[in-house]
């Protein structure tokens, strides 16, 4: 499900970071769900498995959010209208709650391939 992640490489180069964060800000704000009241994770496909899990495991509140949000989204698009500027996402607001659940959970699939492709052997006793 996750991409490889270039963010602990531009993170710890600061000449770089000073580049990419602004342009990083620049395309968040031209995709333009912003604008429909949307967050980031707000945006991911729900047809894999693992992201259905991880929407179950969503606290009941977050997840009523969600729900708001993409019918409110959905009825900002039938309208061809944006929000108003008080209701749209602010970056400070657009933070991820949805992709640490889907990381732990790919984790746990992760570690129970790993344990159920362990091969046991039977150690042999020796007779004193």
């Amino acid at each position: 499900m996750s991409a490889p992640s270039m963010t602990k490489f531009i993170a710890k180069r600061p000449w770089l970071k000073r580049w990419i964060v602004p342009l990083a800000n620049w395309y968040a704000d031209a995709a333009g769900y912003r604008k429909l009241g949307l967050r980031a994770d707000d945006l991911i496909p729900e047809e894999s498995d693992t992201v259905m899990l991880a929407l179950k495991r969503l606290p009941p509140k977050e997840a009523y959010d969600r729900v708001f949000r993409l019918r409110r989204a959905f009825q900002c698009s039938l309208s061809h209208q944006l929000l108003p500027k008080d209701q749209q996402t602010k970056p400070e607001d657009d933070y991820l709650y949805l992709t640490p659940y889907i990381k732990e959970i790919e984790a746990e699939s992760r570690e129970r391939g790993d344990l159920e492709a362990m091969i046991v052997h039977k150690r042999n006793q020796n007779k004193s």
